[in-house]
């Protein structure tokens, strides 16, 4: 249930950052859900990782913990994800101008 209401925050967040940005806001969506999992999945390979070269001993068999483990992880690559994206779209939004009240005045060059 949690993991429920976290993919749908996540899309409802990263469909308004494209509707801001006029960008296509289903597949902004469905790229930060992908990014949450994406996350998720890159620290549970770490975990994996440290497990077995420092020995952790860490429960592999409950899920409970393993989903609010890979919950940090995910978050994290998704505001990155959503960070660079408002960074990038904000450096090239495109300044629309009203060109029917500059019909017959001079260019500044």
């Amino acid at each position: 249930m949690l993991s429920i209401i976290i993919l749908f925050v996540i899309g409802r967040y990263f469909y308004r950052l494209a509707e801001e940005y006029k960008q296509n806001k289903w597949v902004f969506a469905i790229l930060g859900v992908i990014s949450y999992y994406a996350g998720a999945f890159a620290g549970g390979i770490i975990l994996g990782v440290l497990d077995e070269v420092l020995g952790l001993g860490f429960d592999w068999d409950n899920n409970l913990l393993l989903t609010l483990v890979a919950i940090p992880f995910g978050l994290g690559t998704m505001y990155l994800f959503y960070y660079l994206l408002k960074k990038n779209w904000k450096k090239t939004v495109v300044v629309e101008k009203n060109e029917i009240q500059d019909i017959g005045k001079q260019l500044d060059d």
